[in-house]
């Protein structure tokens, strides 16, 4: 548990990239004045992360950015998603608040109780879920004003075996999992994905999980913002749950790059182009297509 600043990053690429690699779920990190809210006992609660946490996710986009021919840019959640997870509804349209996992978690991935009922989220919405909406989607519109056009690449893994809280988890489960959205993922840009994670092995299309993380502000009205969620399933690259990181690791990595590469314009791994160091919601300015169930 920590109380370090930020709860979350703007790395930033080089500046004609449009790509965003979105790394929403890696972080373990939960503050110690939001610790107090969770019921669990601390042996528990590592438990919770080891399940629920995206490991290593930070690290194959950050290895991937140093691999792509033109760095892109990188969204970092800080912060557990057991404190606020950004890419949900906060309100009565996200359907995960069926078994407790709206935007504020009452309730554990094995659906034991994480909050008590009742828990007032406000607080931390106002703390930790507006101002990452609202710093994404200020990201998005930089990439807009600068290349015309952003991509938005969300980077999320998930369990071999499906964890009780998932509503959709009787689907196929292939080592990568890429979500879409009928108005915002282009045909190129899925081919584009699926050339580039072929290393990995099979490739599956929205299952076990879908949608993608645009905000709001672009959804259904910017084609210029194209999006895809990139779901890796986790034995292929770690020991689960919450285990090191195996050689699977580098391989995603550079797959992630020759994808950046593919979309940016930038070339694949091996090709670094110079730059400059400067550093789902779907709410109120988050995200407008739901990733489905995780």
């Amino acid at each position: 548990m920590t109380d370090a600043p930020p709860a979350f990053e703007l790395l930033p690429g080089a500046p004609h990239s449009p790509v965003i690699l979105h790394v929403p779920h890696s972080s373990r990190a939960v503050p110690a004045h939001v610790r107090p809210g969770i019921v669990l006992s601390d042996a528990e609660l590592e438990r919770e992360l080891d399940h629920m946490t995206d490991s290593h996710t930070a690290e194959i986009a950050g290895r991937a950015a140093e691999l792509a021919g033109l760095t892109p840019w990188r969204f970092v959640n800080r912060t557990s998603r057991l404190v606020v997870d950004p890419e949900r509804f906060p309100d009565e349209r996200e359907e995960m608040t069926a078994v407790g996992m709206g935007a504020v978690y009452t309730r554990t991935s094995h659906r034991a109780v994480l909050r008590p009922d009742g828990t007032d989220p406000e607080p931390l919405l106002e703390r930790y879920f507006r101002p990452y909406a609202r710093a994404m989607t200020e990201a998005v519109a930089d990439r807009l004003s600068v290349t015309g056009r952003a991509v938005i690449v969300d980077v999320h893994s998930y369990p071999t075996e499906p964890l009780p809280y998932e509503l959709h988890g009787e689907g196929p489960r292939p080592p990568v999992c890429l979500g879409t959205d009928d108005f915002h993922t282009p045909s190129g840009l899925l081919a584009a994905a699926r050339d580039a994670f072929a290393a990995c092995g099979e490739t599956g299309l929205d299952s076990p999980f879908r949608g993608t993380y645009v905000p709001l502000d672009f959804y259904g009205e910017r084609a210029e913002v194209n999006a895809l969620m990139v779901e890796i399933r986790r034995d292929t690259y770690m020991t689960e749950p919450g285990g090191p990181a195996g050689p699977g690791l580098s391989r995603l990595a550079e797959s992630l790059a020759a994808r950046v590469g593919a979309v940016a314009g930038g070339g694949g791994p091996g090709r670094r182009a110079g730059h400059h160091r400067l550093e789902h919601s779907r709410a109120t300015a988050g995200r407008g297509a739901a990733r489905v169930g995780g």
